[in-house]
C-alpha cells in the first residue's frame, strides 16, 4: 500500500464519525483506529512487519493535533454498515447508474448498494430516512463484516 493511500485513510477517519477502519488489499492489511488522548485525537496504525520496514519512522516528537477553537458540534451521521463479508457494488449492473450518489435523499428501505457473497447478490437497504453524505467504499472492492459503507445525515 502506498503511503499516500494510508494518509488518505487517516484523513477519512479524521473527518468522519468512524473510529476505526481495517482495509485488506493484495494480501496486505492495515487497521487505523482513533485514540482519544488528553490533548486530542491521534491515530494508531497497525502494519505488517514487511511494510513497517519500508516506511520512514519519525525520530522527532509525536505530532500533536493543533488546538481548534471551540466550534459548533460536529453533525452526527448515521453509518450504514455491511451485514456480511463480500464485494461491494454501487449499481445493479456494470452499465447501470449507481443506486445512490452523495446528496441523494433516501427513505427507510431504499436500496443503497449490493454486497455479493458466494455468488448471491444481497441488497443493502437504508434503515433511516436521510441524505447520503459520503460513500465510504469504492465500487467492486471487498468489504468486511460491519464495515461502514455510507454516512447518512438523518432527516
Amino acid at each position: 500500500m502506498e503511503l499516500a493511500y494510508i494518509k488518505k485513510l487517516i484523513k477519512l477517519i479524521e473527518n468522519s464519525g468512524v473510529d476505526e477502519i481495517e482495509v485488506e488489499e493484495e494480501g496486505k492489511k492495515i487497521r487505523i483506529a482513533k485514540r482519544q488522548p488528553v490533548q486530542g485525537p491521534s491515530f494508531q496504525v497497525a502494519l505488517p512487519q514487511a511494510m513497517t520496514q519500508s516506511l520512514p519512522v519519525p525520530t522527532s516528537a509525536p505530532l500533536a493535533a493543533p488546538a481548534a477553537p471551540p466550534a459548533k458540534a460536529e453533525p452526527v451521521y448515521h453509518e450504514i454498515r455491511s451485514p456480511i463479508v463480500g464485494t461491494f457494488y454501487r449499481a445493479p449492473s456494470p452499465d447501470a447508474d449507481p443506486y445512490v450518489e452523495v446528496g441523494h435523499k433516501v427513505r427507510k428501505g431504499s436500496v443503497l448498494c449490493i454486497v455479493e457473497a458466494m455468488k448471491l447478490m444481497n441488497e443493502i437497504e437504508s434503515d433511516i430516512d436521510g441524505e447520503i453524505v459520503k460513500v465510504l467504499v469504492e465500487n467492486a472492492k471487498p468489504v468486511e463484516y460491519n464495515q461502514p459503507l455510507f454516512l447518512i445525515k438523518p432527516s
